[in-house]
């Protein structure tokens, strides 16, 4: 991770899980595995889920009209996820740092097709403190990723956007976990924010990509947050209500990625 964008960093993370590991446990899927082989492996750490709720119309407006906004009993959510990755690396290369790890901040809604499979996720930006990463994310999954300049310290999160061209937003907090872990229950809303395993995003001709994921299902905790600056959702025009945002905590997660695909395409 390039030493210019991040003040202090955690120790080195455990050993990643064997991308077999992974794959032998699918029950708690909504729907099977893609077919063909994974591309990338991940891992997030110290990610925090910061939801609020918000009118559907706010995020409507920024949807493809390829997709469907999803709503949880009618109600519509955006979040603001800040974490940090290791062990980035494609399906036949080893991790080489500084390239596998770095600190990433994500906008996201969630949406469906308008024929209703795989609810997803749709990002409105991703920032990243690896400018290579950057880069590739851009051009290989047409993702909105950012520069940032960004820190991490295990209690004091920050992010500046930098990327040039792009309107500026902000992100200063401190958060930590403020309970047991635990998995999700089916029906809950904590599920359904969390439980997504695909993302859908649009190239440059408009054609609605998909890139599915896979993982174990989320331990998550209970967290405390003091918000110092938060100017993320600010270029969307997305205003959220006055009150304390939802909040998950989750101390790891190892990802397999695949490919995007077009979407009606099998898998």
């Amino acid at each position: 991770m390039p030493a210019a964008n991040v003040r202090a960093h955690p120790s080195a993370p455990p050993a990643a899980h064997d991308p077999a590991i992974l794959l032998a446990h699918t029950a708690h899927r909504p729907y099977p595995l893609p077919h063909g082989a994974w591309l990338m492996y991940q891992s997030w750490h110290d990610l925090l889920f910061i939801h609020w709720r918000v009118a559907a119309a706010q995020l409507a407006a920024h949807i493809p009209p390829s997709l469907r906004l999803d709503t949880f009993a009618g109600q519509a959510w955006v979040a603001v996820v800040p974490f940090w990755m290791s062990s980035v690396r494609p399906r036949w290369l080893p991790a080489v740092p500084p390239m596998s790890r770095f600190l990433e901040l994500n906008v996201r809604t969630y949406v469906t097709t308008h024929t209703g499979d795989k609810p997803g996720v749709f990002f409105f930006s991703l920032e990243a403190s690896n400018p290579l990463a950057v880069q590739i994310a851009r051009n290989l999954f047409h993702l909105p990723y950012m520069d940032a300049r960004m820190t991490w310290d295990g209690i004091h999160y920050t992010s500046q956007r930098t990327h040039q061209g792009a309107p500026p937003a902000h992100f200063r907090a401190r958060y930590a976990p403020t309970g047991p872990a635990t998995t999700t229950a089916a029906g809950t809303l904590a599920h359904w924010l969390t439980e997504r395993y695909c993302l859908y995003t649009t190239d440059r001709q408009g054609t609605l990509l998909r890139g599915n994921i896979h993982h174990l299902a989320w331990l998550l905790q209970p967290a405390q947050l003091a918000l110092e600056e938060n100017s993320m959702l600010a270029p969307y025009s997305i205003r959220v209500p006055d009150e304390a945002p939802l909040l998950h905590f989750a101390r790891r997660l190892d990802v397999l990625v695949w490919a995007l695909e077009p979407v009606g395409a099998e898998g």
